[in-house]
């Protein structure tokens, strides 16, 4: 079996001569095309029953010869280019805009060079984990040869669409949607890591076709619906996990502090088991979920 051809092509700059020898040339030709009307015009009413003369035969092939070159004018606009090319053959594009004068009977085609950018569809994929997730990205790009995006692909706007949903999904099933790891990446949790790797994957996926990323980010991230209630739980329970232990944290450094300054300044004097009951007090106090109801001791504490 024989490998695929390779078009190996790269833009280059066509013939094309600048806006002012363009306009020289236009009103050159323009001159000798009414020159040889008002020729031909004056020659028929001289001899209008004669034969037609050699000279009205010449103004007519000056006529048809300035018609031909007149096919070689075109037209480049902001942001655009014209690839020309001549019974088959790459000549070059064309880059500069306004009027300019290039090979006659050339065929040229308009490429855009302007900053584009379009979303991904929204892809259901498995994460690194197994869950599904539906995802999707803005990928920002841009043509920068004109010649490989011309000859290299069919279509080079569906080509960059389907190669950035490619790349889209098999991101997304190299990371978790979330992990408890904070130093681990995570498609959430390191977003823009996870938007650069994918820059970097998309240009590698389009490069032969010549056009560059400037960027892609993810733009739409979330479970699938048939385990986002049950992850929704999941992220609830940690988070409350997470609380509970930042509350715990806190009542401990208060009680401690609340200790240190009682027998700072000699409040009162509390032995270990009147200090053990003190403790266990301000934790039930500090981490409640409601709100404590004191309770009055009339007696001591060994009464």
């Amino acid at each position: 079996m024989t490998a695929p051809s390779r078009i190996d092509i790269e833009e280059r700059k066509a013939f094309a001569l600048p806006a002012a020898p363009t306009l020289l040339i236009a009103l050159a030709l323009a001159a000798l095309v009414g020159l040889a009307v008002w020729r031909i015009v004056v020659a028929g009413i001289e001899e209008s029953d004669g034969p037609m003369p050699g000279r009205v035969i010449a103004w007519i092939l000056a006529i048809v010869a300035a018609a031909l070159l007149a096919n070689g004018f075109t037209i480049v606009s902001p942001g655009t280019t014209k690839v020309v090319t001549f019974l088959g053959t790459y000549i070059g594009t064309v880059r500069t805009s306004g009027l300019s004068y290039t090979v006659p009977f050339s065929t040229r085609k308009n490429v855009p060079v302007r900053i584009r950018n379009f979303e991904t569809k929204e892809a259901k994929v498995n994460d690194l984990g197994g869950n599904p997730v539906n995802i999707a990205a803005i990928v920002v790009w841009q043509v920068e040869d004109t010649a490989k995006a011309h000859f290299r692909v069919d279509d080079y706007e569906d080509f960059i669409a389907t190669q950035s949903e490619s790349a889209v999904r098999h991101i997304a099933t190299q990371y978790p949607y979330d992990t408890p790891d904070e130093d681990a990446m995570s498609l959430r949790r390191s977003a823009d890591d996870i938007s650069a790797e994918l820059a970097r994957e998309v240009q590698a996926r389009v490069e032969d076709a010549g056009l560059t990323i400037l960027e892609a980010r993810i733009s739409s991230l979330s479970y699938a619906p048939e385990i986002a209630q049950a992850m929704l739980q999941r992220q609830q329970a940690a988070a409350i996990v997470d609380a509970r232990q930042t509350i715990v944290d806190g009542a401990v450094s208060m009680v401690e502090l609340a200790l240190e300054q009682l027998e700072e300044k000699n409040i009162v004097d509390l032995d270990p088991e009147r200090k053990a009951a003190m403790v266990s007090n301000l934790l039930v106090v500090l981490c409640s979920d409601g709100q404590t109801q004191p309770v009055i001791n009339a007696g001591g504490l060994y009464s």
